[in-house]
Formats: C-alpha cells, sequence, structure tokens
C-alpha cells in the first residue's frame, strides 16, 4: 500500500516537473512534493534555469510544516553550490525526515553525493520510485550528461503515402492548423533545430516558433558549400544569430557574406560529401546545447538516421496521398535491404490533432 501511495505523490511531483518544459536546459526539469500525514503541505517545481529548485520552492510553500515530513522529488538533489546553493543543506535545515528521489542525478557533481549527504544528516533517503519516467522526461538531459551528445528528435510532416512534398515542390501546408501549433510547441522544447540547406533553398523557413509561446531554438543549417542565400529569412528572424554548418569545401565568397549577413559559419569536417553529423552535434554539445529536433527534407533525416544518431521520432501524419515517384520523402536516401535492419521505434504514441495524427517513439536501441 505504501508504494502505490509513494507512486502517487511521485506521478504527481513528475507532472509539476513537466512545467519547466523548455526552460530549464542545461539543468533538468524537477519536480517535488512535501507530504505529511497524508497530505501534501507544499509542491514546487524548477521554473527556469537560474531560478530557485524545486525542492527550495516546495520547500517554500511548506513552511513550518515541512518538519518530519516526506519528501518526494524526481531527482537526487543537488549537494553544491552553483547558481543556487545546495539543495541538500535546505533540505536538511527545513528537518524533512524522509526523502524519495525517483533516481539519481548523472552529473559528475552530484551522482550519489546527495543522497549521501543527506543521510549523513541523518534523513532516510530511498531511490527508484518510477525511476523509468524520471529517466525518460529528462532523456536529453541525461544523454548530454553521459556523452557529451546532445538528444537528437526526428520531426516531419506527411502525407499517408510518406510524401513531405509534391513533385512540383510545394508543401504548405500538408497539415492542419492543430499539427502545425504543436510542431511549433515541440521546436519550443528543444535546445536547437537543425535543416538540410535544401530546406532554406525550397522555402525559406524562418524556423521560429511565433504560433505558439516559448524561446525559439538556435537554428543550425547543414549547408557544406555555404549555399544558404545572405538574405534567408531565418537570419533575421531571430535575435540569435543562426549557425551555418559548412565545410572546407565551402566557397571563401559565399562564407564571408554569410557572416556579412549575421550568421555564425563553423566549418566542420565532412563526412563524405556532407557535414560530419556526429562531429557537429558534439560541437553543438560543448555549447550546452542538450536537445536537437531535426526539421526539414529526407536528406537530412536519412543522414541522421543512417549514422544511428536519432534517439526520438515525431512524425505528423496527414489522411491524404500526394503519390508521384518525384514527389520528396520523409526518409531519403538508400534506406535499408532487409527487414531486420529497419529503424524500429518503442514507447510509441499516437495522438490525433484535428484530422492529423502524431506518432511518436524512442528508436530501439
Amino acid at each position: 500500500m505504501s508504494d502505490q501511495r509513494d507512486a502517487r505523490w511521485m506521478r504527481r511531483a513528475l507532472r509539476l516537473a513537466s512545467r519547466g518544459q523548455g526552460r530549464t536546459s542545461p539543468n533538468p526539469m524537477v519536480g517535488a512534493v512535501i507530504v505529511k500525514r497524508g497530505r501534501a503541505v507544499g509542491e514546487g517545481y524548477h521554473r527556469e534555469v537560474g531560478g530557485a529548485h524545486a525542492e527550495v520552492n516546495a520547500l517554500r510553500a511548506a513552511g513550518p510544516a515541512a518538519r518530519g515530513a516526506t519528501l518526494y522529488v524526481t531527482v537526487e538533489p543537488c549537494c553544491h553550490y552553483g547558481r543556487t546553493p545546495p539543495c541538500t543543506a535546505a533540505i536538511t535545515k527545513a528537518g524533512v525526515s524522509r526523502v524519495l528521489a525517483a533516481c539519481l542525478d548523472p552529473s559528475p557533481r552530484v551522482n550519489g553525493r546527495g543522497v549521501r549527504a543527506l543521510r549523513a544528516a541523518g534523513i532516510a533517503v530511498n531511490v527508484g520510485v518510477l525511476e523509468e519516467e524520471a529517466c525518460r522526461l529528462n532523456a536529453a538531459y541525461f544523454k548530454h550528461t553521459k556523452t557529451g551528445l546532445p538528444l537528437v528528435a526526428l520531426k516531419t510532416a506527411m502525407s499517408l503515402d510518406g510524401k513531405i512534398a509534391t513533385a512540383a515542390g510545394e508543401s504548405r501546408w500538408i497539415t492542419g492548423e492543430k499539427a502545425r501549433l504543436a510542431a511549433h510547441r515541440l521546436r519550443a522544447t528543444h535546445d536547437a533545430l537543425l535543416v538540410g540547406v535544401g530546406t532554406v533553398l525550397a522555402d525559406d523557413p524562418r524556423l521560429t516558433c511565433r504560433k505558439a509561446r516559448g524561446n525559439t531554438p538556435l537554428r543550425v543549417v547543414l549547408d557544406s558549400r555555404a549555399r544558404t542565400p545572405a538574405t534567408a529569412a531565418l537570419l533575421t528572424a531571430d535575435e540569435r544569430p543562426a549557425i551555418i554548418a559548412v565545410t572546407r569545401r565551402a566557397p571563401k565568397g559565399r562564407v564571408r557574406r554569410l557572416k556579412q549577413a549575421g550568421a555564425r559559419v563553423w566549418t566542420v569536417a565532412s563526412r563524405g560529401d556532407r557535414v560530419d553529423l556526429e562531429v557537429l552535434l558534439r560541437r553543438l554539445g560543448k555549447q550546452c546545447i542538450q536537445s536537437v529536433i531535426v526539421e526539414g527534407g529526407g536528406t537530412a533525416a536519412a543522414a541522421a538516421l543512417a549514422e544511428g544518431l536519432v534517439d526520438r521520432v515525431y512524425f505528423f501524419v496527414a489522411p491524404c496521398i500526394i503519390g508521384g515517384a518525384q514527389s520528396p520523402t520523409a526518409v531519403d536516401g538508400e534506406g535499408v535491404s532487409r527487414l531486420a535492419d529497419a529503424w524500429r521505434m518503442t514507447s510509441t504514441r499516437v495522438r490525433r490533432l484535428g484530422d492529423d495524427l502524431l506518432i511518436t517513439g524512442d528508436i530501439e536501441g
């Protein structure tokens, strides 16, 4: 029975944590609930990077009632000074008697030290309640912390037969208004947005979150030969300059014009004729970019999949059929020759958005 109660309160903490989505990076999303005599006496979540942590917000809400209470928190409390003081000290000072954490914090500065600090202060600590759900919520933080690479999500909008445009290049709009709003909200939950230069040349997109509340992610263009026009809309659509990733083969004159137009031009190692995606992602990771959403054409999607870099997919599917052998598809390239080698998804979910469907899932393995 106590396990069910613990799971109930941790689910509440996880729901609170999710409210910080898109605003806490490079910190994890964290929620906290303080329970005493079967009743929540305080709760809070990490609202934005630089702000008070979830535990501190919950303790403030609880006040004196925190003494002798149980704290449910989705990630192990921090035990070091950063932008804010250590949460372990605040928890100890408040007189909390028991702490349940969903998972450990993989950061080298924490990673079990928070638990040990609390236990040294005489507080009972348990770890692992709804651990899988907590790790999934902060999958980007966990991957980046452990590998230095951002989590990569692949997003596309396509017809029932997998086309992202007509043979003539018309793509606006395959999906309806609800799906497009959801796509903009999705952008706002990622640190960076990556497209291929083909998308820029075909659509001249702004790549902002204008349809949804939230910050526009850092915009990155895969452009080995620096073909992005200096007049491209994405170069002036946001305060932060876009990154144009080129190779050493890019003509110097084009590179110079892009810099003059306000772009940040990164010269990245090549993989064949294209920008080496893994090298680019690792460089983004060093800039504290923890999550990247890949949008646009089938070439970028195929490259990311072929190199084993995609972690998650978001496929918006419209109830229409475009047809035509020359119509571009959601995933280009050579594909696989055996079904056993196909990229398969786990944790698959389907959501209806008006007449459209959103299919999400994690790439297996």
